[in-house]
This record gives structure tokens, C-alpha cells and sequence, in this order.
């Protein structure tokens, strides 16, 4: 019996390569490929007849190649790495420049060897413009060679996973727990050994590994991110959890602090005009400013002259900058209730951009002419030099406007604040007959104290100051898209789609359940909607049909091309008045700068040519700041809340699923939940076209908008997470056991369980 041998084949070098002679690259990956055997340097040496003096550079090939990703080693083992697939998802760095962009491969094993490196290419035209630090779905080209030159056409622009699990570390006798921060993750175990240099209290990232038989999941500390509480600010845990930058680079802060005054040729000047600033009280920056006066035109009697001077971000944050690239990154500043965010440094934001009672400022500024009904008859745009002649907060202005001036404010009340007023009265007119969407939907203020913690929530008197600043921001946004277009100029829109047809449907269900007329075309306007919104309001309907109309509504975002915003009811509209804190704003200036021939610092051809693809990044970099804002405020309303279990609170229903209602509190805003388990005696079921979950056998029925008293029987401040129980009754209606079947009918997850023992308030 012939005994086995461990020796290898190994063929022989093809006749047309040269014994003694280093192989090129594409000869070794050949060979690899036609013979799998060759997998270690001794073989590939012995292949390609390597020896002697030889031996070292072709050493020097091997491992160059391997760096430069070709091949990959294990140990001993030498094979070619794994090709990308024709269509792959790829990762472009954010410090990548935006005129060369490159990228890797999202998803890769190491033991493959280096990363290949990408290159993206950007044809003009393209419908999907990548930028720095997207994510991408791109089509693959290897090139013809052996040896790939990888490119890459991207075809969407994906949204990034979070990272990894983030929670607060609870040290106790047995070691450490995690304390999830997602109210969807559940609590784990931590090893002493796998704590790292975490400590009681510390937000930390973590990865995790399963423990045991039963494969039990634990926590390893990878990353101690910070403290909430010696960090002042509950919103580390959103910033974290979804990955806004809030540190800038050391060159941006050295590029902020080395910027001047701007440069102030050619500008026209404006400071002998009163501009004013009207702001909340609590005001960091100050980036617009307002003046009215009648026109003088004999043939615009009663008309009304409106200037809107705007900081001029582009004098100091010029394309291809560290600062541009940062802010671009950002996208937009995040307001939470205990810290900004924001999208510039304070140097920018808080100096030289704002518009400080007495200091020349340079501005991007619009003279807009409107008639005594307020309808616009013309604009131009200036690039001035003024100076805010007051600093005015909304309370303030309105105070003076009601008869009860101050110190400040007295001596313009004749000269600045009634001009404006009177302005905004014809403006208002022109609204009005506009008919925007008219959802008049509170918002509260939280309340913090230095602590950081919650002393109250307000919700904020709704002011003839706020909607006199608003129209005038909406009147220079959307003469800045009107230019824009007159000039055939790229920009970026603000807009905002009308309702689909699937959502008008629903809403056509529910206005029918609640005996309301709804409309009976898709070719939907604002209009209809507030004649629903009067109705309901006459009937006693309107927190049950604002709710719903809210949520037909789209989302508004940014977009290259133009489809209108139906909320405003406008036909073009544009972001112009906030380039401290929005991106988009920014671009619009560099835009008006290149139409209009005002400077140098305006919009460049390669921004143009990205449009499409930098208002799919600040799209979803707005949309991470709301949830970012939501996820803070409900931790803080838990942190508040906490401390009243087992109180009662007032609260109306603000959403129903299959799963049981959700509760937001009357005085606090704070959004909990009611498991649809835990519901009255009876079986109940969701029925969609009444959003509202109806009892198989009473009828017993609990619909949005319906006023409810409740108890709190749980609060998790770090998941932002309230559970509550219902104590009142519903209202009796069909039972749902005769809806099934119907559309809109389906069994919830509740059931049949004992009454509460305290007795539920009656309706």
C-alpha cells in the first residue's frame, strides 16, 4: 500500500515568463488563480524559478501587495483577496475631499487583507451626488486588468446604523449592570473584567457576548463616552446615541478664531438704517434683522417698504474650508433643552455673524415693496454694511406695541415698531388670503434648572410679535427663490409634498367615522383643511382631527428640484434667513451671491453640480436633530416624572395601534403608553378608519384625541420610557364584534382582565 505525502504540486512557471525575472502583479494573481496550491511564498518562489539575490525584492512585491490589498496572509497561508461583488455598499470618509471622493467597502473581513480602496466617480448630470461621509449603494467597475482599479457609481445615498449599544453603567455588589438607553434593549450583566476604565454613572458603549449553556447575553465595555451628570447635559445620551459631532476639529476652531471682519468692498451701506432684531430671551445669536416704513410712491398709497438684513455666513465660511466641511457635516445646529449644538463655532455663530445692537455687521440683505393689501410688487437683494439700532425680545416689542413701553423701547415705539407693525398687517391680509395650513398645535418649553433638571414646562403665549418676524422670514425666503429662478440659478428648495393618496384615504375613513365632511379629490389644498379644521372645532372635534391632519402631512425636506410647499401654500420657497444654524441657508447665499455678481465667495461649480446630493445629507441631518430634540425631551420628562408614580394625571390620547394607545400629559407634554392588555374587561380590537380601539362585547371605545385620566405606574428616565393605567371609561359605541370583517378591523394584543380596583373617572 503506497504510503501518503503531505508534498504539494507545484506547476511549473508559464513558458512566456522569464526564469530569474521578478513576475508582475498580474502574473502572481494568475497564477493564484489557475493554481490554488500556490499558497505560501516558498511555493509562488519556487513557481516562478525565485532564488538567490532575487528572493528579497520578491518578498518586498509580496508584501506590497498585500498592503495595497491584492493578496491576504494568515499565518503562513498566502491567497488573493475576495473581489467586490458588482454591486456593494460603500463607506466615503468624512475628512474625503469632496472633488476626489473614494470610499471602502461598509462590510469587510479582515482577514482578507486591507480594504480596497475605491474610487467614486461623479458625472455631471448624475441623479445621486454622494458627499464626505455618506453611506452608499454603488455599482462596481473592476477595470480590465488583472489586478482591480475598483470604481464606483453610486446609485443611492443610504441611511447609517447606529452604532453600537450605548448605556449607563450601575455598579453593584455582584459587579455591573448596563442600563439601556433604548427603551426597545433590555438591562444586562457586566463583568468586573469587562468594565474597563467605566465607572458608576458613565455612558458607555459596548459590545455584546453571550455567556453560558444558555447562551445568556452580557455587555463588554469598548468605549466610556462620559458622565450625563458631570457633563451637565442629558443630551450626551441622544448626541452619542446617534452620532451628532459636537466637538469641532482643531483646525475648525483655528480657522474660526483666525477669521477677520470679512471683506467690506463694495458693499453698500445701510447703517442709517434702524434694522432691529426681535428675538426669544434667551437668544445666544442674532442672525436677521427687520425695519418697515410706508412707501412714499405715489402710486403704491398705503403701501409698505420691508428690509430683512440677514448675517452673511459666506464672507467668513467659504467653499472647500475646514469650516465649510464641518458645517456641511452637520448640517444644521440641534437645539436641546439643556445645551446647542451647534453647526458653526461660537466665534462664527456668536461674534462675528451676530447682529449685535451697535456693531457694524455685514449682511446679505432684501428691500421688498409690498401694497396696502400686502401683495409683494417687487424685490432686490444688497450686500450691505449696517448696525442693529436695538436688541428687542418678542415680549418686549409686543409690550410696547400694547401700550406698556420701556426704557428701550419707547423711543423707537413710533420710528421702528409701529412702521412694522403696520406692515405686518398688510402682510397678514396677504396670508389670509393665501390660506397656509392653519394647525395651531402648542409647543412646550421645558424648564431647567442649573442642575440640569426639569422645575416646569410651559408652553410659550403665541405673540403678533412671532408671526410678525415668521411672514417676514417667509417673505425674504421665498423672494430668494424667486430670484434664483429669474436668473436660472441652481438651488435648493424647501418643500413640502402633498398628502398621498393612501394617507387621504385614511383620513377620509376617520373624518367619516366622526360624521365630518372630507374632501373628495386628491388634488387636496391647505384650504380644505382648514375648513375640516373649522368644522371640527364648531362639532368639539378638534384635538381628534388636528392629530390626524398632522399625520396626513408629509415631511418637509430639501430637494435640488422644485414640487412646492403645500403647508405654506407656495409655489416656490426657499430657505434663506437662518445660515448660522442651516446649511441650506448658506448655499441659498452663496447662490444669490453668483446670480447676482455680489462678490467672489459665492456658489462654485462643484457645489452646483452636488446639489441633489447635499439635500439628501441635510435632509437626513435635520431629521437626527428632531429625533435627537424628541429622545432628550422625553428622558427629561421621565427624570421629572419619576419622582410622581402612582400619581394621576390629565391626558389625551395622541395615537392608537394594535398594541394599546399612547397618552400624552395635559400639563407636561410627556408621551406615555397604556399595553393594550392592560385595557377595561373586554376584548378589544383596533380599528384603523377610527383610530380607535373598540371592546369586542361593550363597544367600549378609546379614539384619539379623547380626554383620559391616567396613572403613572412606571418611569425609565434613561429610555425616556412612561408606562401608565387607564382610569377612565370610554365612550360606548358599536361593538367591535360586529365590525369584523371590515376594513380597518383587527384583533389587538389586548384581553379580557379584571377591573381596576380604583374605580374609573366617568365620562
Amino acid at each position: 500500500m503506497a504510503q501518503k505525502t503531505n508534498k504539494k504540486i507545484v506547476s511549473k512557471a508559464p513558458r512566456e515568463f522569464s526564469v530569474g525575472a521578478l513576475p508582475s502583479r498580474e502574473a502572481i494573481l494568475q497564477a493564484m488563480a489557475e493554481n490554488p496550491s500556490l499558497d505560501g511564498k516558498r511555493d509562488l518562489a519556487r513557481h516562478f524559478g525565485i532564488h538567490g539575490d532575487m528572493r528579497t525584492p520578491f518578498k518586498v512585491m509580496l508584501k506590497e501587495m498585500e498592503g495595497e490589498g491584492f493578496i491576504a496572509r494568515t499565518r503562513k497561508q498566502i491567497r488573493r483577496t475576495a473581489a467586490l461583488p458588482a454591486v456593494t455598499v460603500l463607506d466615503i470618509p468624512a475628512d474625503a475631499d469632496p472633488d476626489d471622493l473614494y470610499a471602502f467597502p461598509a462590510q469587510w473581513n479582515d482577514e482578507e487583507g486591507a480594504r480596497p480602496r475605491v474610487t467614486v466617480h461623479q458625472p455631471k448630470n448624475a441623479r445621486v451626488v454622494p458627499a464626505p461621509g455618506d453611506r452608499i449603494l454603488a455599482r462596481i467597475d473592476p477595470g480590465e486588468g488583472e489586478l482591480p482599479n475598483y470604481t464606483a457609481r453610486a446609485m443611492k445615498i443610504l441611511d447609517k446604523p447606529r452604532r453600537g449599544q450605548i448605556g449607563i453603567v450601575r455598579l453593584d455588589e455582584d459587579g455591573a449592570r448596563l442600563l439601556p438607553v433604548d427603551r426597545k434593549q433590555k438591562e444586562m450583566r457586566i463583568d468586573g473584567a469587562d468594565l474597563g476604565d467605566a465607572r458608576d454613572g458613565d455612558l458607555v458603549e459596548v459590545e455584546v457576548k453571550f455567556a453560558g449553556r444558555l447562551m445568556i447575553p452580557k455587555a463588554r465595555v469598548t468605549n466610556v463616552i462620559g458622565n450625563p451628570r458631570s457633563e451637565g447635559a442629558i443630551s450626551l445620551i441622544a448626541i452619542h446615541n446617534l452620532e451628532i459631532p459636537y466637538r469641532f476639529p482643531a483646525s475648525v476652531t483655528k480657522e474660526a478664531e483666525d477669521a477677520k471682519g470679512g471683506d467690506l468692498k463694495g458693499r453698500e451701506d445701510w447703517r442709517h438704517i434702524p434694522l432691529v432684531t426681535i428675538d426669544p430671551v434667551d437668544a445666544k445669536d442674532h442672525d436677521d434683522a427687520v425695519y418697515a416704513e410706508p412707501d412714499v410712491d405715489p402710486g403704491n398709497a398705503g403701501g409698505h417698504i420691508v428690509y430683512v438684513a440677514i448675517a452673511d455666513v459666506a464672507a467668513y465660511v467659504r467653499p472647500g474650508t475646514a469650516l465649510d466641511r464641518e458645517a456641511y457635516i452637520r448640517g444644521n445646529s440641534v437645539y436641546f433643552p439643556d445645551r446647542v449644538v451647534p453647526m458653526l463655532p461660537e466665534r462664527i455663530s456668536n461674534d462675528l455673524c451676530s447682529l449685535r445692537e451697535g456693531e457694524n455687521r455685514p449682511s446679505l440683505a432684501v428691500r421688498m415693496v409690498f401694497d396696502q393689501h400686502g401683495k409683494k410688487r417687487s424685490h432686490s437683494f444688497h450686500r450691505v454694511l449696517f448696525r442693529s439700532a436695538a436688541k428687542l425680545n418678542y415680549q418686549q416689542a409686543q409690550a410696547a406695541i400694547d401700550g406698556k413701553p420701556d426704557d428701550k423701547t419707547g423711543p423707537i415705539l413710533d420710528t421702528i415698531l409701529r412702521p412694522l407693525w403696520a406692515a405686518y398687517g398688510a402682510m397678514a391680509k396677504a396670508r389670509d388670503a393665501r390660506g397656509p395650513l392653519d394647525l395651531d398645535l402648542p409647543e412646550r418649553k421645558i424648564i431647567l434648572d442649573k442642575a440640569g433638571m426639569v422645575v416646569d414646562v410651559k408652553v410659550p403665549e403665541r405673540l403678533d410679535a412671532h408671526r410678525l418676524i415668521e411672514e417676514m422670514m417667509i417673505a425674504a425666503n421665498v423672494a430668494a427663490a424667486e430670484t434664483l429662478e429669474k436668473h436660472r440659478s441652481a438651488l435648493l428648495y424647501r418643500v413640502h409634498d402633498v398628502p398621498s393618496q393612501e394617507k387621504l384615504v385614511a383620513l377620509r375613513d376617520f373624518l367619516s367615522s366622526l360624521a365630518l365632511p372630507a374632501p373628495k379629490s386628491d388634488a387636496v389644498r391647505p384650504s380644505d383643511f382648514n375648513r375640516i379644521l373649522d368644522k371640527a372645532r364648531t362639532d368639539g372635534k378638534i384635538q381628534q382631527v388636528s392629530e390626524i391632519i398632522l399625520r396626513t402631512q408629509a415631511q418637509a425636506e430639501y430637494a435640488a428640484e422644485n414640487y412646492g410647499h403645500f403647508g405654506l401654500n407656495l409655489d416656490r420657497y426657499a430657505h434663506f434667513t437662518s445660515p448660522i444654524r442651516r446649511y441650506a441657508d448658506l448655499i441659498v447665499h452663496r447662490a444669490l451671491i453668483t446670480a447676482l455678481n455680489l462678490g467672489k465667495d459665492g456658489l462654485t461649480d462643484s457645489e452646483i453640480a452636488k446639489l441633489p446630493g447635499i439635500a439628501q445629507h441635510i435632509s437626513s441631518t435635520e431629521r437626527r436633530a428632531m429625533l435627537a430634540e424628541r429622545e432628550t425631551i422625553d428622558r427629561l420628562l421621565a427624570q421629572f416624572l419619576a419622582a410622581h408614580i402612582n400619581a394621576r394625571f390629565e391626558g389625551r390620547i395622541s395615537g392608537v395601534t394594535r398594541s394599546g394607545l399612547f397618552v400624552r400629559l395635559k400639563d407636561t407634554g410627556a408621551d406615555g403608553f397604556i399595553p393594550a392588555s392592560t385595557l377595561g374587561t373586554d376584548y378589544y380590537r383596533y380599528v384603523e378608519e377610527m383610530q380607535a380601539m373598540v371592546g369586542d362585547r361593550t363597544g367600549e371605545t378609546f379614539r384619539i384625541g379623547d380626554d383620559v385620566q391616567v396613572r403613572l405606574l412606571e418611569a425609565a428616565p434613561l429610555a425616556g420610557a412612561l408606562r401608565f393605567e387607564l382610569l377612565s371609561e370610554g365612550a360606548r359605541g358599536v361593538p367591535s364584534s360586529g365590525r369584523r370583517g371590515r376594513k380597518g378591523s383587527s384583533a389587538s394584543r389586548g384581553k379580557a382582565r379584571p377591573s381596576p380596583k380604583t374605580p374609573r373617572k366617568k365620562r
